[in-house]
């Protein structure tokens, strides 16, 4: 589609400059990536961020798709021989779905309706006599039309009203009448299905049994717990409006008089609404009301995958990862600094095996083989029972009983000083999703001969080294923070977050010589073949030394190599400017600026009075802005620097360790786990998320959680309410 068309359109919905719209879709249709964009052609797009480059594509490609529709259409009609000129420019006004479709439906080819079999009989005249209301006895007229076909003069009528009831649902006018109604006034109810109502499957959805609120108050959760609880068989959902109000709109319409041929037009006005128009409206709100609800499912799922993404890594650091069990015992893996597997072990340090001694000198002896510098350990069943047994373990040091020291001799374990272990740190980690990984494709790839249990601890420590780039390899659906997210459009949902996962990888950065195949193919211009020929050539080459060396790689041609350069970091490359985000585009700018402060581009790097002493303006070019050479700027105070928060070590309370410990009024520290539209859900340690309200997360009125919380942020709540029975805890940020 002719951009020049689009851009005013998009202009006047999102409220941005046409120029910056334009170049952004121009920009798009050469193959640029959002964050490409966004960050390197500032100058182009006016400074766009992210999120407007992403709503521009997404309206463009929803008016390219009404475009073909606008053609489908204009195509039928025209080979129904009924397009006439002014049908025509309507059509290509007409950017609107809904009305375009208003506009299409009585050219729309339909099955064979009782509308459709009067006009075979050739009754269409006879609507035509009762619609003009001027014929004062319709019943003499629709005599001429009795025939073979047509018995009577009532069956006439009946045709004909027939006919008139379809076109009252098919009029412009009336379908917006309705729809106005609609808007304001449809309700949603749900019922219970009364043989599911004692089932232990319609027990969630009790609050649902008898449902009824105003659709547009209606919150998406609630909506789309009612559609889940239709579509499980035990819900009957329903949305309507008055439907007295609606047939007396439309008479008003309508009905001319008050004479024979207006009683006719009423009744085939009531019957045209209840029959046809109703049902497809209601259709339509059902339509649109799920699709609402899906956006904003989609939208809190996607902003808090983007916070987990983002959430502090370690760093490179020696790692032991615990996959805690009780009866199966705890799995254990040693990571070295670059996530490398070097050793794997279970311990049984619980019941019902509780080797406890014997789990204590397999630790230290790993601890100490292996120069251990953190303990990952995942947030599942016996996860605080193995924290409890780690920490102890450490305050002991390596003093087990002589008969474990002399059973355990040939790991080297030695008596050790308490400080040998006082460095370690403990933290407790996410294990949503380590399962899905453990036996997926990419999991039997990396460790082909390890079993799940390994390889779902081995998740867990790199999870905690550096979430991104263990996160990537997971389906998003299945890290455990969503709303809903298996009963929203799907392929709406994998756009969203596929979106939300590359932003996030290029925002951070990657290393080009450590990176996975799976991260490497959400960088910006790459995907799984060039990702996997990026890790082909690494291993049979060694290590990159320079970003230039990406033009080596076999299919990476120069518009990949443009919009993934930036985003690629070699650590200890000999031009600093390779670990940066500083585009290879832009080196000659830095190295002129070195040169005219008569210095090196590392000195200058290092030298904060050197940058000082520089005026960007000299450097502005016709290619070359502001809004690029202040990013230079800002890359050259911390090149390659780390977007995402330093880490913090968090403590659940010792003496709450299950349900039956809470008691209300109870103040307790506690960790976000996910966030929805109606509120947080907190882990404080007891097997079961408390929820935080929306309403009970602060002292005044908040729209979107969001704006108060973030993904594994620490906070101090208040139980308010134990509901043992359904295993709810209701929790309170106000005033704590």
């Amino acid at each position: 589609m002719d951009n020049s068309i689009l851009t005013p359109l998009i202009s006047d919905e999102l409220s941005l400059p046409e120029s910056g719209i334009s170049n952004t879709l121009q920009l798009l249709a050469d193959g640029c990536t959002i964050p490409f964009i966004s960050r390197y052609r500032k100058e182009r797009t006016g400074g766009l961020d992210e999120v407007q480059i992403a709503a521009i594509s997404e309206m463009n490609d929803r008016l390219n798709e009404t475009a073909r529709r606008k053609d489908t259409i204009i195509k039928t009609i025209t080979e129904q021989g009924k397009m006439t000129g002014e049908l025509k420019l309507r059509i290509d006004r007409c950017w609107n779905a809904t009305e375009l479709e208003d506009i299409y439906l009585p050219y729309k080819p339909k099955r064979r309706t009782r509308a459709q079999v009067a006009r075979e009989q050739g009754l269409e005249p006879l609507s035509v006599i009762i619609i003009m209301q001027r014929e004062q006895n319709p019943k003499e007229a629709a005599r001429r039309f009795v025939n073979g076909e047509v018995k009577d003069v009532d069956t006439a009528i009946k045709g004909a009203q027939d006919i008139i009831a379809e076109t009252v649902s098919e009029d412009e006018q009336a379908r917006r009448r309705i729809r106005d109604i609609f808007h304001r006034e449809a309700v949603i109810t749900s019922k219970v299905i009364k043989t599911k109502a004692d089932t232990d499957e319609a027990a969630k959805y009790s609050d649902y049994f008898d449902f009824s609120e105003p659709l547009r108050r209606c919150s998406s959760h609630r909506l789309l717990a009612m559609r889940r609880g239709e579509a499980e068989g035990i819900l009957r959902v329903n949305i309507s409006a008055d439907d007295d109000e609606c047939t007396e709109k439309l008479k008003r319409i309508f009905v001319k008089g008050s004479g024979y041929c207006g009683k006719l037009i009423a009744e085939s006005v009531e019957d045209g609404y209840k029959r046809l128009l109703k049902p497809s409206i209601e259709n339509e709100f059902a339509s649109l009301s799920k699709e609402k609800a899906d956006n904003e499912a989609i939208n809190v799922f996607a902003e808090n995958l983007r916070q987990l993404l983002l959430s502090a890594p370690l760093g490179q650091k020696r790692v032991m990862g615990i996959d805690p069990g009780f009866r199966t015992g705890c799995k254990i893996v040693c990571l070295d600094a670059q996530g490398n597997l070097l050793h794997h072990e279970a311990i049984f340090p619980h019941p019902p095996v509780s080797k406890r001694e014997q789990a204590m000198a397999q630790i230290t002896s790993m601890l100490e083989k292996y120069d251990i510098e953190a303990i990952a350990i995942g947030n599942g069943t016996a996860s605080r029972e193995t924290k409890d047994f780690v920490e102890k373990t450490l305050e002991k040091g390596s003093s087990p009983s002589q008969s474990t020291q002399q059973q355990y001799a040939q790991k080297s374990v030695s008596s050790t000083s308490n400080h040998k272990f006082a460095s370690i740190k403990i933290f407790v980690v996410s294990e949503d999703g380590a399962s899905v990984y453990s036996a997926s494709k990419t999991a039997r790839e990396e460790f082909p001969d390890k079993d799940v249990t390994v390889r779902g601890a081995v998740s867990i420590g790199r999870r905690l080294m550096d979430p991104l780039a263990e996160l990537v390899k997971i389906d998003p659906k299945s890290i455990g923070v969503g709303q809903y997210q298996h009963d929203v459009d799907q392929t709406k949902l994998k756009k969203s977050l596929d979106h939300t996962v590359e932003s996030c990888v290029n925002s951070v950065g990657v290393n080009l010589n450590t990176a996975s195949s799976h991260l490497l193919t959400y960088v910006s211009g790459l995907g799984p073949t060039l990702a996997g020929n990026i890790v082909e050539y690494r291993r049979e080459k060694g290590p990159f030394t320079s970003r230039a060396q990406l033009k080596k790689v076999p299919r990476l041609g120069p518009t990949a190599y443009e919009q993934c350069a930036g985003f690629l970091r070699i650590p200890g490359a000999s031009n600093p400017l390779d670990n940066s985000a500083v585009h290879p585009e832009s080196y000659k700018i830095v190295e002129q600026m070195a040169e005219d402060c008569g210095c090196s581009v590392k000195e200058l790097i290092a030298s904060a009075e050197k940058r000082k002493s520089i005026k960007i303006k000299h450097y502005v070019t016709d290619k070359v802005g502001l809004p690029t050479l202040n990013d230079i700027m800002q890359e050259l105070e911390k090149p390659g620097r780390d977007p995402r928060e330093q880490i913090e070590e968090f403590e659940f309370d010792p003496n709450v360790t299950s349900v039956d410990n809470l008691t209300e009024g109870m103040v307790l520290p506690g960790i976000v786990t996910n966030i929805t539209n109606f509120g947080a859900f907190i882990d404080i340690g007891v097997h079961q998320d408390g929820l935080v309200h929306i309403s009970q997360l602060t002292n005044h009125y908040v729209a979107d959680p969001t704006q108060i919380v973030h993904l594994h942020q620490h906070v101090k709540v208040k139980v308010m309410e134990v509901d043992r029975k359904r295993n709810r805890i209701s929790l309170t940020m106000k005033d704590v």
